[in-house]
């Protein structure tokens, strides 16, 4: 039985998984798809919010923003 998703819900989920890396979306996805499949009868949208950030945090590379040498980009 697929699960029921208003357009701003699908618009979310796909708007969410944008920044992650390509190989990386269709996990993010059926993360998401998991998260909601129990919650069939009650779904909502803050359901969807948090299935989205559950995924988010599993599946998004966060850059590596350390500097090796001590520099800024003011010196």
């Amino acid at each position: 039985m697929p699960i029921r998703l208003t357009d701003p819900e699908f618009d979310a989920i796909f708007a969410a998984a944008q920044p992650l890396s390509v190989d990386r979306r269709e996990a993010f996805l059926r993360h998401v798809a998991h998260s909601l499949q129990g919650l069939r009868g009650k779904l909502g949208p803050g359901h969807v919010h948090r299935a989205i950030v559950e995924a988010q945090r599993a599946h998004f590379d966060y850059p590596d923003l350390s500097r090796t040498n001590d520099s800024t980009k003011y010196r």
